[in-house]
């Protein structure tokens, strides 16, 4: 019996009592807070109030989560017994990933907009989301309930908890870590893929597919994890990169290991070949959910591809270039090139996103700081200039709800010169016109890439920018330079929330292309991992 109590207090006195950094950890523990309280609202308020609190909470949530990490500007350390790392990198994505969560949360609060077409308003009512998502597609049940006026604000709390895990995604110091934060934003997308109010079958069709690319990329991801555990006996990623350092491993482990992880980061960016069900993703999910998507996921994502890149197998960057190049290159291409062929607007900005994420893929190809500072810069430009762009797309709409159809969109700019113009702007940017954002994002990736001594991949990523440029250009000409079909839609004059983040959308996209040398530099001085 002593010998038993011996090693019971020996084991006690041993054990380390972990260390919670919650200062460090604020911008996190302040989203996933309102969250919760979120989901109390849900099970505890009265309906009528649920949906101003929400927005209010939403809202007020991240811009608090945004001043925390303003706060930890300059920051150099880690969590949480070393698996969070709070430095330049997370703190310039966190903050990126929040400012575009804020108008992406104000779309998904849009429930309707003035408009003189009655039967518009009316259509327009409950705004994107179905009022009862657990009812069948056209029921009895979801047309008393579109009647009755019953509003989704489980979207709020769902929403927060995925910005919550992108937060983490990039500030996650190992792989187990990762892994969580990927499933902890991915499970609520899933869901709110579902929640269209129109083409619900669709709509769910999209959440399937986008759980099944998920399914995909967690199941690669954790068998690269199990391998690279084999080779380092360890998951940080500073671990990884002493073991690889020193060659204490089996070699197929660490590139098996590696591809596996690379693969299954790369299915979170939507990048060929494994885009298969993006498009279809983009064109069924609601369409604030699909600019959330959009920008958010690929920050959160492509900053986990800096970090396990740079931090924790620049060793081995002879080994994963190849397969980085060969990535990057398919993307471009395939991503240009496809989208010539699209009808459909929310299927042709799908491809444009998997075109801009070869662009990206170019400067993490780079492997330096510059690549590192151009790829944060780039993911700042594009994510609200894509935002913007899908806000754009919510308005357009007639009395079956949004209008995606590209020739239906004929003569939009003559009708309405505002939105038309707005929409060129964004187009121009994705495109890379000088004076928009988009431009100094490619300029930017494209020389860190030529820098790192990738010349070749900067040729075809110019090649492939002509051939956007095309596709970009050729739906400028149809707004302003072509009849109105007999069909058209009418534009619905935006609510406040609506026209706040296409304005925000505007202004970045302009501020950014004339004046970027601030963001610029200011990313400069944050491309700095704490290893």
């Amino acid at each position: 019996m002593s010998s038993f109590n011996d090693v019971t207090i020996l084991g006690s006195a041993d054990a380390a009592s972990p260390s919670i950094e919650y200062s460090l950890l604020s911008p996190m523990l302040i989203v996933f807070g309102v969250a919760v309280v979120g989901v109390l609202i849900e099970a505890f308020a009265p309906r009528r109030i649920r949906y101003p609190v929400q927005l209010v909470l939403g809202v007020g949530g991240l811009a608090a989560a945004f001043v925390a990490v303003l706060l930890l500007a300059g920051t150099r350390s880690t969590a949480m017994m070393g698996s969070v790392a709070v430095d330049g990198p997370t703190l310039f994505l966190q903050a990126t990933i929040l400012l575009v969560s804020i108008p992406a949360v104000l779309l998904i609060a849009e429930r309707g907009s003035g408009n003189t077409a009655e039967v518009i308003a009316q259509h327009d009512a409950l705004g994107s989301f179905t009022p009862q998502a657990s009812s069948v597609p056209g029921s009895v049940a979801e047309q008393e309930a579109v009647k009755v006026g019953i509003a989704q604000t489980e979207v709020f709390p769902l929403t927060l908890f995925a910005v919550g895990g992108m937060l983490l995604f990039p500030a996650s110091n190992d792989l187990l870590t990762m892994f969580v934060a990927l499933e902890v934003f991915s499970l609520p997308l899933y869901l709110l893929c579902g929640l269209a109010r129109r083409r619900r079958l669709l709509s769910q069709e999209a959440a399937l597919k986008y759980f099944l690319l998920g399914a995909f990329s967690s199941a690669f991801f954790v068998f690269g994890i199990a391998l690279l555990y084999g080779y380092a006996g360890t998951v940080t990623l500073s671990g990884i990169a002493d073991a690889a350092r020193i060659g204490s491993g089996t070699d197929a482990f660490l590139w098996l290991g590696t591809a596996l992880v690379a693969v299954g980061l790369l299915f979170k960016v939507g990048a060929v070949p494994f885009h298969s069900w993006i498009p279809d993703v983009y064109q069924g999910a609601p369409t604030p959910i699909t600019s959330f998507m959009a920008t958010a996921t690929k920050i959160a994502a492509f900053g986990a591809i800096l970090r396990v890149f740079y931090v924790a197998l620049p060793n081995e960057y002879v080994n994963w270039r190849p397969l980085m190049w060969a990535v990057a290159i398919l993307t471009m291409v395939v991503g240009s090139i496809v989208a010539v062929t699209q009808t459909d607007m929310k299927r042709m900005l799908a491809y444009s996103a998997i075109a801009h994420t070869g662009f990206i893929l170019t400067a993490v190809v780079a492997d330096s700081d510059a690549g590192l500072a151009s790829a944060m810069f780039y993911l700042l430009a594009y994510g609200f200039s894509t935002v913007g762009a899908f806000a754009v797309v919510s308005v357009v709409r007639d009395a079956d709800g949004e209008v995606a159809a590209l020739s239906r969109w004929a003569g939009l700019g003559r009708r309405s010169p505002l939105v038309g113009v707005v929409f060129a702007l964004f187009l121009l940017a994705f495109a890379g016109i000088p004076l928009t954002s988009g431009f100094i994002g490619k300029f930017a990736v494209f020389s860190a890439a030529a820098e790192g001594g990738a010349a070749p991949l900067v040729i075809v990523g110019v090649l492939c920018s002509a051939i956007a440029a095309y596709f970009y250009v050729r739906v400028i000409v149809l707004m302003f330079f072509t009849e109105s079909a007999e069909d058209a839609p009418t534009v619905v004059v935006p609510s406040a929330l609506t026209s706040s983040v296409i304005g925000l959308g505007a202004g970045v996209t302009l501020i950014l292309g004339i004046l970027p040398q601030p963001a610029l530099d200011l990313a400069e001085r944050a491309a700095d991992f704490v290893h």
